[in-house]
């Protein structure tokens, strides 16, 4: 009886590492343009008659969208509510953020020295969050 060794496994080979996928390129690549099939000959249709050029609009393009979260004080806040009514009364529902936009555009109009006299006239604030009553 013939004794046979253990036979050691053959090893696989190594692998090496996988290379991550190509990262697609802000600019898609540059195809080159398909060859145009046979041309045939066409009878030419004379052009219709261009029509009055109306006024070309430009595109409207839509205003990126901002979300934020601020804090006022309740003083201030109330003061949102009693300018919603205002606008109810003159049959224009308005919503809060429509409010600031309008506030924001107000003061936008004024001269220096009227916007440094409405920003002092606020009262200071701590920076943060206010703390979470119990």
């Amino acid at each position: 009886m013939a004794t046979r060794t253990p036979a050691s496994k053959p090893r696989a080979a190594a692998k090496p590492p996988a290379k991550p996928a190509p990262k697609a390129s802000a600019k898609p690549a540059a195809k080159k343009p398909a060859p145009a099939p046979a041309k045939r000959v066409a009878v030419k249709m004379p052009a219709p008659a261009p029509k009055a050029a109306a006024p070309a609009k430009p595109p409207k393009l839509k205003a990126k969208l901002v979300r934020d979260s601020f804090t006022m004080p309740q003083s201030d806040f109330a003061l949102i509510a009693v300018l919603k009514e205002r606008a109810i009364g003159f049959k224009r529902p308005t919503k809060k953020s429509e409010l600031l936009r309008a506030g924001l555009q107000a003061l936008a109009g004024l001269n220096d020295a009227s916007l440094q006299a409405a920003l002092n006239a606020l009262a200071p604030l701590k920076p943060g969050r206010p703390k979470k009553a119990d």
